[in-house]
């Protein structure tokens, strides 16, 4: 399913909305010193500019996928290669040969910058996540787009699980990254990726899930002021809602449902995108806290080890006057983050006993 762009009227309106703020901050942060001592084991994952040149592709080291196995191998260290913005991006599970094999062996894959903090918490931040019920995400390149410069690091991750009797051999999953170059005059605005979780701080992000309704959330306030242009969700199995709060002000600014899907399809939550004739944004602010909160209703009658998740994500787009925090490689959480993402010295493979694991 294709997040589409908006109708070119909207559009058109936005740009007018947003001309005087043509020499808006670009919301690139300050480039950080490269850990190479903490990376430099780590298998590679590769980044290469498509033969169009308005793609780029982010593809992970192939793996061999068992039947009736979940796999989640140690992340991996990339670096782009060019600079520009990303305004979209899609999924796909290759085998050794190049065919594709079905989304649904797909739990997730994340990527994330080492070098650079997250919007609300001094850990990695996060990139782009993506998983079977994802399908492909865009907006609109006129507008917005995230900065990509030539050497900058990343790390990413998967789980795969192949539930069915058939193994598969050199399973390769990438990320399709639509791509604008630098020395272009749009997008008009550089946006950052953001992630909030119900498992924050660091760690494993799902849970244990209870029978019957349970909640779960978590709190926090933003490194800078700005305005958030997308927000979208991830829940697992038995998720009923998925809501952002502005914890200060008690007033709710977004809830995401599942949307109904066909017997043996991935639900998804829509994407909510804050622009249009009224203006670009909704407003946030370090002065204030706010809270993602998660929803489930198990009729198991049991609990579900790892049954829970709830994780919302988007892009943001800071103030113009906004100075993002440089990371600290010395604190605690960050380095408890890297570890976990990491997966070093975790078993890669593991038979299949539930479809859930972590983030």
């Amino acid at each position: 399913m294709t997040r589409a762009l908006p109708n070119l009227l909207i559009a058109v309106a936005a740009l007018r909305l947003v001309a005087p703020g043509l020499n808006a901050w670009s919301a690139v942060p300050a480039r950080h010193a490269t850990h190479p001592e903490a990376l430099s084991t780590l298998d590679r994952t590769t980044i290469t500019l498509s033969s169009k040149g308005d793609e780029l592709i982010l593809e992970l080291p192939p793996m061999d996928l068992p039947a009736g196995s979940v796999v989640e191998p140690p992340a991996s260290l990339g670096e782009f290669p060019v600079n520009g913005s990303i305004y979209g991006f899609r999924a796909e599970v290759l085998d050794a040969h190049g065919r594709r094999l079905p989304m649904e062996l797909l739990h997730h894959m994340n990527v994330m910058n080492p070098n650079e903090r997250e919007l609300f918490l001094p850990i990695s931040r996060r990139l782009l996540a993506a998983g079977k019920e994802t399908g492909e995400v865009r907006f609109p390149w006129l507008l917005f787009g995230a900065p990509v410069r030539a050497g900058e690091q990343v790390l990413a991750n998967a789980m795969v699980h192949n539930p069915s009797m058939e193994s598969y051999h050199g399973v390769r999953v990438r990320l399709i990254l639509n791509y604008v170059p630098e020395r272009r005059p749009w997008p008009l605005f550089s946006v950052l990726p953001w992630q909030l979780d119900v498992g924050f701080p660091v760690g494993d992000k799902s849970f244990d899930l209870p029978p019957g309704r349970s909640e779960r959330s978590y709190e926090g306030s933003p490194a800078v002021p700005g305005k958030m242009v997308m927000v979208g969700a991830h829940l697992h199995e038995y998720g009923r809602a998925i809501e952002l709060w502005d914890a200060t002000t008690n007033d709710l600014l977004w809830r995401g449902e599942p949307s109904a899907a066909d017997p043996g399809e991935a639900s998804t939550i829509p994407i909510a995108k804050f622009w249009g004739l009224k203006g670009i944004g909704l407003p946030i602010t370090p002065e204030h806290r706010y809270r993602v909160r998660v929803i489930y209703e198990n009729p198991t009658g049991h609990a579900i080890p790892s049954g829970g998740m709830g994780v919302i994500a988007g892009v943001f787009m800071p103030d113009r006057k906004a100075v993002w925090p440089a990371t600290n490689p010395s604190d605690s959480l960050y380095q408890q983050d890297l570890r976990h993402f990491k997966r070093t010295g975790k078993p890669t493979t593991a038979s299949v006993s539930h479809s859930h694991g972590s983030h």
